[in-house]
């Protein structure tokens, strides 16, 4: 081979090399960095502040927090008397947990702050500017789930057999309070259910939402229930069973749940104390523990909230001309003369005021201005469904009837009650 192809294929060599390595390098070059990923929470991009995430603790006061984390005084007071409504810092409770988004440079100062008034709900102040204070929900996915089980020894522990969430034993008994005796269940009551099971971010479980169906039988009775919406503009809904009868009556059969009668209605009853006389008992007694919520067990305005004598503490309420309710020796009352309150509304906490020998609540019912005994007086019902809704309530749960039909009762190995008995 001559000098010449031999310089020339070097050449073309050496040029075909580097054009080699100038293609690498423009591959090397097209080769693109993955972006960070976007921890985004709250409807905040966490990554464009340092996170500072707590809970309240005792002795932890709102405004110290704020100051520890750099924000103005002007800022904490315009928190605090502007709104009130949306984020009252007097209740700054324990163990809620809470978020502080700073900023990044060198000052680092609180640019909002986030409260976490429970999973679902949360409290956005802003302080970024001019102080703004505002309320959000996350976003929440529903997961349908049916249940089902046999009463071996109570509700609540067959419940938590099937690892069904708590709230569902006081739904149930909420639901069925004017037709079931929660208090004398009996061993083998069986009970279905289907309601929807609340989850935010798809995996962070946030409760039990509302019953949609259920099934409960008890004695050998069946008791259907279905919840309809009777009024969609208002969103009132009632559940009603299979006959599109309403569940619900016109009173509760008591003021305290899960307790037990201590002292029944009784004209005839003597006490040893006072020398066996007769000394007619013309309430019910439901013993409890002292703090124990006492509902109102009808709808209707607080005609008395005051403390007398035996009485002690108490609260009487006028339903309509008919019937007139009182509860006595509470240890304090949550309302006042006047005041409206709605069946199943808090009015007071279990106590010891007046004559009494230990923490309970004396319910006493009036019937046309006489004390009567209310488990022996037949309670006029609630209204039932309007006969203009009544086709589409029974089109509407003739599915979720056959499906409750379907479910199966879960009876539990003997072994298992006997871990949850030990």
């Amino acid at each position: 081979m001559s000098k010449y192809w031999v310089l020339v294929f070097s050449l073309v060599f050496v040029v075909s090399c580097k054009e080699s390595k100038k293609e690498r390098d423009d591959v090397a070059e097209l080769v693109t960095i993955e972006k960070p990923v976007v921890m985004e929470e709250f409807g905040f991009n966490l990554n464009e502040f340092e996170v500072l995430r707590d809970t309240v603790r005792k002795g932890d006061i709102f405004g110290e927090i704020m100051l520890k984390n750099k924000v103005s005084y002007p800022k904490i007071a315009a928190i605090t008397e502007n709104y009130k409504d949306t984020f009252d810092v007097r209740k700054f409770n324990i163990g809620k947990p809470y978020l502080i988004l700073k900023s990044k440079d060198t000052v680092n100062t609180a640019q909002v702050f986030i409260y976490q008034d429970d999973p679902i709900n949360y409290t956005v102040v802003d302080l970024r500017d001019s102080v703004v204070a505002y309320k959000r929900k996350q976003k929440v996915k529903y997961v349908e789930r049916e249940a089902s089980g046999v009463i071996e020894t109570s509700l609540s522990e067959a419940i938590l057999a099937q690892g069904i969430d708590y709230n569902i034993t006081n739904r149930l008994s909420e639901i069925y309070a004017w037709n079931i005796d929660f208090f004398r269940l009996q061993k083998g009551d069986k009970f279905k259910v289907i309601y929807k099971e609340k989850y935010i971010n798809d995996s962070i479980y946030a409760g039990a939402g509302k019953i949609e169906s259920a099934y409960f039988e008890h004695n050998g009775e069946p008791f259907y229930a279905f919840n309809f919406v009777t009024d969609s503009v208002r969103n009132i809904s009632e559940y009603y069973d299979q006959e599109a009868k309403n569940l619900r009556r016109a009173f509760l059969r008591s003021p305290v749940e899960f307790s037990r009668i201590s002292s029944r209605y009784n004209l005839n009853r003597r006490i040893a104390y006072y020398g066996y006389k007769v000394r007619p008992h013309k309430g019910t007694d439901y013993a409890a523990a002292i703090g124990t919520p006492i509902r109102a067990t009808a709808s209707g305005t607080v005609v008395e909230s005051t403390r007398r004598g035996g009485n002690g503490k108490y609260v009487k309420i006028k339903h309509n001309g008919t019937y007139s309710t009182q509860y006595l020796h509470m240890r304090v009352q949550h309302v006042k003369k006047g005041q409206y309150v709605k069946q199943g509304d808090i009015i007071g906490e279990i106590g010891m005021t007046g004559n009494t020998s230990g923490p309970h609540v004396c319910y006493r019912f009036w019937k046309n201005g006489v004390q009567v005994d209310p488990l022996r007086e037949k309670l006029p019902t609630a209204d039932p469904i309007a006969d203009s809704l009544k086709t589409q309530y029974l089109e509407y749960i003739a599915p979720l009837k056959n499906k409750l039909d379907c479910i199966e009762f879960i009876e539990l190995p003997e072994e298992d009650l006997l871990t949850l008995n030990n």
